[in-house]
């Protein structure tokens, strides 16, 4: 194993010292949470394609085509599509916006009574993320050290916090990168064609495994519809995935770079679940199907690739890992505590550089965000239900109103909020009646969240006029007009005197 760990540990120290360099890098605000909206597409493509795949996608979904053969595709599949559907129809408006957070999206949208409680709900969901991902590095570093679970959390939720803390999107950016090119090494060139070959090829695999196996929909058609609802839908509103939109340096890289990164996820999720399927063959009475990975990595791989392999699942884990943090660090920072400090200032949701002291700011909140997750993580044990109550939140809480926000003028300040907070008790609810991993509360929540908010938001008076006009200035792609917190444009020099006066007052 000399070589394996050999490997680990440079890769591992190539990451803090990415974090090293990021940190000379991110002298703004602009620069620590969104890179400077400065990424070209390849660059763009690699890091969103990263920060998706994460621990569930490569272990789990190598797992679930250990269960459910080829059909175990789905669940990364259905976030491939999900990233195909931001990238095709939303990613270049959510760029023009030129915001840090999804509740500003809904502030400038609304009218700035959405931010506190949207951010509430959102924090509770990349809190969750970054949790679920740390738990993770717990089956890798047994496998690559053999040490407790304490010890393995402590280990790889260190190393994310040290070099997100230093140098913040531009250290992840970087660090994802390298991330998302191990990963394609190391799973798809590598584990994907061994795994084949040592289960006898296809013509093997069909003969030892029950026809199932090789049944598109063999997971069932109420699970997949259930991973349309969480994962699809998931990705169009989660913060984590929006923070790197922020990233792309216009709206067509975020358009073309997000399309090649979701079908990147569609590859990679067929190719986890072929993985699984050749695991099955070669250990066919595994304990667990999670441990399908590690078992297949450990016994049938070669010195050095082995090692290589498992960087990659490193590499997944910790490209999730990072931008979850950060995104619930930005989240617990700009929509929470600064609202509740009452010192978000009029320009609130606007772009450009900010002084350097609400760098120290972030890089605080991601170092305290950061040793929270590893404390939790630690205490928790459940990976699958803590990722479940955070998509449930998520999409039963935010996507209605985020989605409705950008597709329907009459939608109303009143109605979101009404959204939010009967979508996100009604899950809540409904997951302590029926179970957490049941598919009523999803289900249910949804229907209720958006009845509410279609009900409430036509019952009310329409959006007041100069927010919906501020609103499509920045859906066009206008920075130069900055917005009040409420969503209103700041006077415009150029206007005419009486009009400036009519608008100002």
């Amino acid at each position: 194993m000399a070589v394996d760990y050999a490997v680990i540990v440079v890769y591992l120290a190539g990451m803090l010292a990415m974090g090293w360099w990021g940190m000379r890098r991110a002298k703004s605000k602009s620069e620590f949470l969104v890179a400077g909206r400065r990424l070209g597409p390849a660059m763009y493509s690699g890091t969103m394609a990263a920060i998706v795949l994460g621990g569930a996608s490569t272990i789990g979904g190598v797992g679930l085509g250990y269960q459910y053969g080829l059909s175990g595709a789905w669940m990364v599949f259905t976030i491939g599509l999900g990233l195909l559907a931001l990238s095709v129809f939303f990613s270049a408006r959510i760029a023009r916006l030129k915001v840090y957070t999804v509740s500003e999206m809904l502030d400038l949208r609304y009218g700035g009574r959405a931010g506190i409680i949207s951010g509430v709900v959102m924090w509770a969901y990349t809190l969750m993320l970054a949790v679920t991902s740390t738990i993770a590095y717990a089956t890798i570093f047994d496998v690559l050290f053999d040490v407790n679970r304490t010890v393995a959390i402590v280990l790889g939720g260190t190393i994310v916090v040290a070099y997100s803390t230093l140098g913040g999107m531009w250290s992840i950016t970087l660090t994802d990168m390298v991330q998302f090119v191990v990963k394609t090494i190391g799973l798809l060139l590598l584990l994907l064609p061994i795994a084949v070959v040592k289960a006898g090829g296809f013509s093997e695999m069909k003969a030892q495994l029950p026809t199932e196996y090789f049944d598109p929909l063999g997971i069932g058609g109420e699970t997949i519809f259930t991973y349309v609802l969480i994962y699809t839908f998931g990705m169009l509103i989660g913060q984590d995935i929006w923070q790197r939109v922020f990233t792309a340096r216009s709206d067509t890289t975020a358009r073309w770079g997000g399309t090649v990164a979701g079908t990147y996820c569609l590859v990679y999720a067929i190719a986890g679940a072929v993985i699984g399927t050749a695991a099955k063959v070669m250990y066919p009475d595994l304990a667990s199907a999670d441990s399908a990975f590690a078992t297949i990595v450990k016994d049938e791989l070669p010195v050095g690739v082995r090692g290589l392999v498992l960087a990659a699942a490193l590499a997944a884990v910790m490209s999730t890992s990072s931008g979850a943090l950060i995104a619930c660090a930005t989240v617990a920072n700009n929509d929470i505590w600064s609202r509740l400090r009452g010192v978000v200032g009029r320009g609130a949701g606007g772009a450009g550089d900010e002084p350097q002291d609400e760098v120290k700011g972030n890089r605080a909140f991601i170092l305290i965000m950061g040793v929270a997750v590893i404390l939790i993580a630690i205490a928790l044990n459940d990976v699958v239900e803590a990722l479940t109550v955070a998509y449930n939140l998520l999409v039963g809480g935010l996507l209605v109103p985020i989605i409705g926000g950008l597709l329907w003028r009459r939608g109303t300040a009143a109605g979101a909020l009404s959204a939010v907070c009967v979508g996100g008790v009604a899950v809540v609810g409904l997951m302590w009646h029926y179970g957490i991993l049941a598919n009523q509360p999803i289900y249910y929540g949804l229907l209720a969240s958006l009845v509410v908010y279609v009900v409430v938001s036509l019952a009310t008076p329409p959006t007041d006029a100069e927010v919906l006009a501020a609103w499509r200035e920045r859906l066009a792609g206008n920075p130069a007009r900055p917005a009040f917190e409420d969503g209103t444009l700041a006077p415009d020099p150029a206007e005419p005197t009486d009009v400036l006066h009519r608008r100002t007052g």
